[in-house]
């Protein structure tokens, strides 16, 4: 089982909902079937759709590889609070993003791009490095005998 990964993908899927939700009402509003019409509004919701789906598969791709390489044997990601964290706070990080885009939280937008650069940095930066740090995973192997 890898709880972060699936987690932070099942909550970035309701993020993309919610971010075409969003597009969808102000389309529905000013009554744009296609494109953006030239709508501002529109547009920056659109942007933060877009820049949610240009960052977080990457991000997802990072957190899973990171969790399978450090997890315990048992298939549980003990030990890897920091990695819940930084989950975290990228998903919060792009709401925020989301919100500061439309105006809604105006600081929100630098927030949330400083967060998800940091952490795409950091990630990528332990990805590269993990491999080479010469860590090695506490496997748990069963004794299954043939006699029950």
């Amino acid at each position: 089982m890898l709880p972060i990964s699936l987690t932070m993908a099942g909550i970035a899927a309701l993020i993309n909902i919610w971010l075409g939700i969003r597009c969808g009402q102000v389309r529905q509003a000013e009554k744009i079937s296609i494109g953006d019409g030239g709508n501002e509004k529109l547009i920056a919701r659109m942007r933060a759709q877009a820049n949610f789906i240009e960052n977080i598969p990457l991000l997802l791709i990072l957190i899973l590889l990171i969790e399978m390489a450090l997890g315990s044997g048992d298939g549980s990601s003990k030990g890897l609070t920091w990695l819940w964290v930084v989950s975290a706070l990228i998903m919060i990080g792009r709401v925020l993003h989301a919100l500061g885009m439309d105006g809604t939280f105006k600081q929100g937008r630098a927030i949330g791009t400083m967060v998800t650069m940091l952490s795409l940095l950091g990630l990528a930066i332990y990805a590269i490095a993990l491999p080479h740090m010469g860590y090695t995973p506490q496997v748990q192997i069963e004794n299954i005998s043939d006699t029950q």
